[in-house]
C-alpha cells in the first residue's frame, strides 16, 4: 500500500497580530480527479446522444450534475500528443513527436524542466497520483530497458506515485508499472490477435508480457486502484490530484461477462458500458470516502471514437455523433470529444456550453481552481476555463485560435465557426489520407461549422481570402511558442 504524506509549510505559520480580529479560514484547495477515456466518442454518451446504442447512465448523471461542453477538442486526433497536451498545456507538435504516436519502448517525450500539471500541483501542496495508460515514453534516450528502475517516466514529471501500463492495451510489453518499475518483469511472450471486432478475442500485437498480466482485467484494475488511491487520501489532509488514464475503449474490445451484450454497438459498444461502470465505481468512491463535496471531476476523451462508416451502418450508432471522420482524421470526428466537469457548489448542475475549448486547457484550468500559481513559461496552448465554469464571464486569457492536428501530422485551424485544413484529405484512417491536388485545384479545405458542422462543403474556392489569413495565422502559431497570450 503506498502512502504518501507531504507537509505544507504555509499551513504551518501563524502569525499574531495584536487587537485585530483573526482572518476567516481559508477554503480548502479542491481535490481534483481527470479521467481520460481512450478512444470514446461523443455519440457514445446519452447526455451527447438521445439515440445512443450505449448505457451510459453513470457517465450521464455526471453530466447532469455538472457542465458539458459541446464544442470541445483534443489538441490531436491521437493519443500520445493529447496526453502531452493535457499534463503540459502544450501542443505536442511543438516537439520531436510530429506525426502518430510513442510505442511501449520510446523514450520519455516530455521536456526536462517543462513544467507540468502534477508538478505545479505537487509544489502547491498536492499529493499526485497516476493510475491507468501512460503512453508518453519512458526511460532516456535510448529504448525503454523494462529490467531496470526507470530513470525518467511518471516520477520525474510531478507525479509522487504512478501505477498503470507503458501504453495502449494493444502494445508491448504487457506489464505493470509500480512507481519506477515493474511490478513484475516480462518473462513470456503474447502471440497477436488480428480480430478487431473480438472474433478471437480482439486486436492486439504480439510481445513481451509478464506471466500474471490479465489483459481483460487491466480495466477494472485501473478502476480497483484509484479507489484505493482514493481512500487512501482522504484519510489524510492534503488535497489530490488524481490523473487516471483509463485504456479503453481502445482496442482489444474486451468487455467482461456482466457487460457483454448489453449495448445495441456490438463488443465496442459493450466495452463502453463497461466504462461507464468503471467511472461509476469511481465517483462512488468519492462519496464514500466523503470527499465527493470538495473533488472537481473532470471527463473526457484523448480523440474520437475509432468508428469508420461501416460501423455506423452495420449497429446504427454514430459514436462521432453526425461529425465527419473517426480518430487520427483532421475532420471533426477526429478531434471534437465529450467533456463533463462536475465540481459541486461551484459549477452549476445541467449546464451547456458551446464554448471552443482544447483539453490543453486543462492545466491552466485546474491550478486555478486549486489556488495555484501557473509559472511563466507553463501552458503556453492553454486557457483557464473557470470564468466558465463559474459562470463569472469569458476567460481573460487571450487565443486568436485553437489548433488541431491529425494522426499522420495535417493540420487544421478553427477560429469562430471557421476552420481550415492544410491539405486535403483525412490526415488519418479515413481514406483517402492524402488526396493528390490536380492542377489549378484547390489545396486546402475550409467549412463554416456553424452552417455545415460535418464538413460536407468546401468553401475554399470561394472564400480566397479567409484562406489566406487563416493560413497566415496557423503559420505564425507554429513559429511561435505560444498560442495563448495572459496577463501577469
Amino acid at each position: 500500500m503506498i502512502h504518501i504524506c507531504i507537509a505544507r509549510a504555509l499551513s504551518c505559520l501563524f502569525t499574531m497580530v495584536p487587537a485585530q480580529a483573526a482572518p476567516p479560514p481559508a477554503e480548502a484547495p479542491p481535490n481534483i480527479v481527470i479521467i481520460l477515456a481512450d478512444d470514446l466518442g461523443s455519440g457514445d454518451l446519452g447526455s451527447y446522444n438521445a439515440d445512443s446504442a450505449i448505457p451510459t447512465p453513470h457517465l450521464d448523471a455526471l453530466a447532469l450534475e455538472g457542465m458539458r461542453f459541446t464544442d470541445a477538442h483534443s489538441p490531436s486526433a491521437v493519443c500520445t500528443p493529447t496526453r502531452y497536451g493535457i499534463l503540459t498545456g502544450r501542443y505536442a507538435w511543438r516537439t520531436r513527436l510530429k506525426r502518430w504516436v510513442l510505442n511501449g519502448s520510446s523514450p520519455l517525450l516530455l521536456d526536462d524542466g517543462r513544467p507540468t500539471m502534477p508538478g505545479v500541483l505537487s509544489d502547491a501542496g498536492y499529493t499526485t497520483i497516476g493510475v491507468g495508460k501512460w503512453h508518453l515514453g519512458l526511460g532516456g534516450d535510448q529504448p525503454t530497458d523494462y529490467g531496470k528502475p526507470f530513470d525518467t517516466g511518471p516520477l520525474t514529471v510531478g507525479f509522487q506515485a504512478y501505477e498503470g501500463i507503458p501504453a495502449s492495451l494493444d502494445m508491448e510489453p504487457y506489464v505493470w508499472i509500480v512507481g519506477d518499475g515493474l511490478a513484475s518483469p516480462p518473462s513470456s511472450e503474447l502471440p497477436a490477435s488480428r480480430h478487431r471486432r473480438q472474433g478471437g478475442g480482439g486486436f492486439w500485437r504480439k510481445g513481451r508480457a509478464s506471466e500474471d498480466f490479465d489483459m481483460q482485467d487491466v480495466l477494472p484494475r485501473i478502476g480497483r486502484t484509484a479507489c484505493r488511491m482514493i481512500r487512501e487520501q482522504a484519510a489524510t489532509s492534503d488535497p489530490f490530484l488524481l490523473y487516471v488514464p483509463l485504456t479503453a475503449p481502445h482496442t482489444p474490445w474486451l468487455p467482461d461477462e456482466v457487460h457483454a451484450g448489453t449495448s445495441g454497438a456490438g463488443h465496442y459498444g459493450d466495452f463502453v458500458a463497461m466504462v461507464d461502470t468503471v467511472v461509476g465505481s469511481i465517483i462512488t468512491c468519492l462519496a464514500e470516502s466523503g470527499v465527493r463535496e470538495n473533488t472537481l471531476v473532470v471527463f473526457t476523451s484523448d480523440n474520437g471514437a475509432h468508428w469508420p462508416s461501416e460501423d455506423i451502418d452495420t449497429h446504427g450508432h454514430a459514436a462521432n455523433l453526425a461529425f465527419r471522420g473517426q480518430k487520427a482524421d483532421i475532420h471533426e470526428g477526429g478531434h471534437r470529444v465529450p467533456l463533463i466537469v462536475r465540481w459541486p457548489g461551484r459549477v452549476t448542475p445541467g449546464g451547456v456550453d458551446g464554448t471552443t475549448v482544447c483539453l490543453t486547457d486543462l492545466f491552466p484550468t485546474v491550478t486555478a481552481a486549486a489556488g495555484a500559481r501557473l509559472p511563466g513559461q507553463a501552458a503556453p496552448d492553454g486557457v483557464d476555463l473557470l470564468p466558465l465554469l463559474e459562470g463569472s464571464g469569458a476567460p481573460t486569457d487571450r487565443r486568436d485560435a485553437i489548433v488541431h492536428h491529425s494522426g499522420d501530422g495535417m493540420f487544421a485551424i478553427r477560429q469562430g465557426p471557421w476552420k481550415l485544413i492544410e491539405g486535403r484529405g483525412s490526415g488519418g484512417f479515413t481514406r483517402p489520407a492524402r488526396r493528390e491536388i490536380a492542377e489549378g485545384d484547390v489545396t486546402v479545405q475550409l467549412y463554416d461549422l456553424e452552417a455545415d458542422p460535418s464538413e460536407t462543403t468546401n468553401l475554399a474556392r470561394t472564400h480566397p481570402e479567409r484562406v489566406r489569413m487563416l493560413l497566415e495565422l496557423l503559420e505564425s502559431i507554429r513559429e511561435a511558442d505560444a498560442s495563448v497570450k495572459r496577463d501577469r
